[in-house]
């Protein structure tokens, strides 16, 4: 049945316009992170996401250009949830690189776990977005690298230094954690995230 307006606000089953029009995103959003999830790059169709979203093809084009854009829209979205949890899981004051840094690493890998197919579009199916993900490293380093900064000032002296040890490591965490998701987490958490957290203060708590 067609949309009929009704009355100022044009409301239609008690929504607005505009509600009905973030309801229709939001349902494409969530198709997409589900079938991108579970399927190659080219195996998903813009038809294929709207038939799970229940959205027309033509609402679909209200809201993204083509199938590259719902990709990239999808990609930003899930990191920038991804990087307000961890963010949030800093501790506001740590005795230490092991204290400052566990925290966050465990909040990173308890949030993947929680939402695999979050994770894999985070860590495995991101195809020709390597730009967008090389983009995503330096948000995370700079992220971790504020959190770390007072507790690393004789590497932080060294400005550029400081910026390229954090990306590294960084980097390094992202493809232990793309071994851990493409193996579908079957290793459990606590220990993986003992092991990114010793790795950190390793190579952070070495420098000359």
């Amino acid at each position: 049945m067609a949309e009929r307006p009704s009355g100022r606000g044009e409301t239609y089953g008690g929504q607005s316009r505009e509600e009905r029009a973030a309801d229709r995103r939001e349902r494409l959003v969530a198709a997409a992170v589900q079938l991108f999830a579970g399927r190659d790059y080219d195996d998903v169709t813009v038809a294929d996401v709207c038939t799970l979203a229940k959205v027309s093809k033509r609402y679909f084009y209200d809201h993204f250009a083509d199938r590259d854009a719902l990709v990239l829209t999808l990609h930003r979205e899930v990191n920038g949830w991804l990087l307000t949890e961890v963010a949030a899981a800093a501790p506001h004051r740590a005795d230490g690189l092991y204290a400052a840094l566990r925290p966050m690493l465990a909040a990173l890998v308890r949030l993947l776990a929680e939402h695999p197919e979050r994770a894999r579009i985070v860590y495995i199916n991101a195809p020709r977005m390597e730009l967008r993900r090389r983009g995503v490293l330096r948000e995370e380093a700079e992220l971790f690298g504020r959190v770390l900064a007072p507790l690393a000032p004789k590497l932080r002296a060294d400005t550029v230094r400081y910026e390229r040890t954090v990306l590294a490591l960084i980097a390094g965490i992202s493809e232990v954690l793309i071994d851990w998701v493409w193996h579908d987490m079957r290793d459990p958490a606590e220990p993986l995230v003992d092991h990114l957290t010793g790795l950190c203060v390793a190579l952070l708590g070495h420098q000359p």
